[in-house]
């Protein structure tokens, strides 16, 4: 047998006017646009900081959209790579998130259901990568080839 705990109907409601809110903690709801963008670079930072794939990411991200311009490909194409460049670190980031998430949940310890969501979020980055090794790949190498025939040959 189960059992459920109880959960209460009603949530005790606070004066929200008589708190003295800290906003320096990251728990908190931001007080306005800029401390808003404040957390979201502490985030940026810290993964950057911390996450070697994010790093390593970022110098490729830099690589293809500095090739992009110098084979002169089209402003579309350009944008095509740096939003799947932006996919890829998106993806970064929200493994990392959750990476953290599931080791606060779990401690120390080890959980088959923790494995699986650490495995498929590594999975989901896996998988941008590879889609934009694949658009980088079919926009970039026809002109790289092309450039490098011409001053070669």
């Amino acid at each position: 047998m189960t059992m459920t705990p109880e959960v209460p109907t009603e949530a005790p409601l606070r004066p929200i006017a008589a708190e003295q809110p800290n906003r320096t903690l990251s728990w908190r709801v931001a007080s306005n646009l800029f401390v808003s963008f404040k957390y979201a670079w502490a985030g940026l930072s810290y993964t950057f900081q911390t996450q070697r794939n994010f790093r390593i990411h970022v110098i490729v991200g830099t690589i293809a959209i500095s090739l992009s311009i110098y084979l002169q490909l089209s402003r579309v194409e350009i944008a095509i790579i740096g939003l799947t460049i932006g996919a890829v670190l998106t993806m970064e980031l929200l493994n990392t998130a959750l990476e953290s998430v599931v080791d606060l949940t779990v401690r120390q310890t080890y959980h088959e259901l923790a494995k699986i969501a650490k495995d498929c979020a590594a999975g989901a980055v896996l998988v941008s990568a590879l889609a934009a090794v694949i658009v980088a790949g079919s926009l970039l190498l026809p002109p790289l080839v092309d450039r490098l025939q011409t001053n070669f040959f």
